[in-house]
């Protein structure tokens, strides 16, 4: 199988990394090149452009940074996607995704939605949680190829499904790490040893492992080589938002998250990990 990635960014250039361990001869397009030269020199074909791309793979394995990029890249001229599979990773609406599923299907190509749940060192070690939206023939398909990034891939149900089941983990990475954010910089405030506040932490229910992960970043305002940067975080909360609110629901708790986002944002900390937010939640003080 000729296989064809786009977006070789922070996420996708280790992913295509693993395919590539795994034999698999790759061709690869990124909208800047520079982005491409590792995995030239590791041995990637490089396409200089979709169309070029798509004309010399079977499979198309999309990691890029949003729907509006998928469209630009993708489906600007469709016409080449006939007889070919697009596997999109990135993580997107599910509105998003079954409109992208049928133009693809429209052009003749076969569409399956695979969004990922971890960060940099997962995708290098090929331990990332794989969900699937697709047909059942078509997970079991491609789900040789996803092994080759996380162990174990999970079929979630039809286009759509998936997508909804990764904006569900997403918008608790932002839920979450802000909650842990407003505790710790309580504590310390009120001059509580943070050992402390972490031990009754991990004895609690409320104890959750990315807490430990996030510790020392935030402990020594350490935000540079980011696994997930804040931008990325904050398109996630607002497509949550954005789906919650389209079935009905009310997502009132995430508007606050999303907030201190933007003002992240505003501080020019979106290019930094997304524990930034503790610098909003918890500014340094004199």
């Amino acid at each position: 199988m000729q296989v064809g990635f786009m977006g070789t960014g922070l996420m996708g250039e280790p992913m295509a990394h693993r395919l590539m361990a795994a034999e698999m001869p790759l061709t690869v397009y990124n909208r800047t090149l520079d982005k491409t030269q590792v995995l030239q020199q590791a041995g990637a074909a490089i396409a200089s452009s979709p169309t070029a791309l798509m004309a010399s793979v079977d499979c198309i394995v999309l990691m890029l940074a949003d729907a509006a990029a998928i469209e630009q890249v993708l489906l600007s001229d469709p016409s080449g996607l006939s007889g070919k599979t697009v596997l999109q990773m990135g993580t997107i609406a599910p509105q998003e995704s079954q409109a992208i599923a049928e133009q693809v299907q429209q052009a003749g190509g076969s569409y399956l939605e695979a969004p990922v749940l971890g960060s940099i060192p997962q995708a290098k070690d090929g331990s990332l949680i794989v969900m699937v939206g697709s047909s059942p023939e078509l997970f079991q398909t491609y789900a040789p190829l996803l092994r080759h990034l996380g162990p174990d891939p999970i079929y979630v149900g039809e286009v759509g499904t998936a997508a909804a089941l990764k904006l569900a983990m997403n918008q608790l990475i932002g839920s979450l790490t802000a909650a842990f954010a407003l505790s710790l910089g309580l504590v310390q405030r009120y001059g509580v040893e943070v050992d402390t506040f972490m031990e009754v932490v991990r004895q609690s229910a409320l104890y959750a492992p990315t807490f430990d992960k996030k510790l020392d970043r935030m402990v020594s305002r350490t935000f540079e080589q980011p696994n997930f940067p804040t931008r990325h975080l904050l398109k996630d909360m607002t497509l949550a938002i954005a789906a919650a609110e389209a079935v009905g629901q009310d997502p009132a708790a995430l508007y606050g998250v999303q907030q201190i986002l933007h003002r992240a944002m505003a501080q020019n900390l979106a290019d930094l990990d997304y524990s930034a937010l503790f610098q909003v939640i918890s500014p340094p003080q004199d």
